[in-house]
């Protein structure tokens, strides 16, 4: 299970490494994204995937009974997910201000771009 864990992540790196080395910002976006995904993915393997029971310790007991699944990586996980989420909303507002005031999403013509002139307000 590791191993085709190890491949979707590899896939989702090189998948987000190649749509952030083009030039249309909208595209930098969603590898971004991609990216995240795969960085959440490798915390998530990082706390060994083993079938175990909830960590629930059982009343009087000082610990949890047998193999438990690690709560501390799903814990993080959900807090990146969380922020990748509020990271999203906001570059995607700001792709679509600047998509409104320059006409373009090309990260060159960004650079050089006027504002256009019913967009000053």
């Amino acid at each position: 299970m590791e191993s085709l864990t190890a491949l979707i992540i590899g896939a989702l790196t090189a998948a987000s490494v190649y749509l952030m080395l083009t030039r249309n910002f909208m595209r930098f976006l969603f590898g971004l994204i991609l990216l995240s995904n795969a960085v959440n993915l490798t915390i998530f393997a990082s706390g060994r995937m083993t079938k175990g029971a909830p960590a629930l310790v059982p009343y009087g007991a000082d610990a949890p009974l047998g193999p438990v699944g690690n709560a501390l990586p799903q814990a993080l996980v959900l807090t990146a997910i969380v922020i990748g989420f509020g990271l999203l909303a906001f570059a995607l507002a700001l792709a679509f201000e600047g998509f409104r005031r320059t006409g373009t999403v090309d990260t060159d013509e960004l650079r050089y771009a006027e504002p256009k002139e019913d967009a000053q307000k």
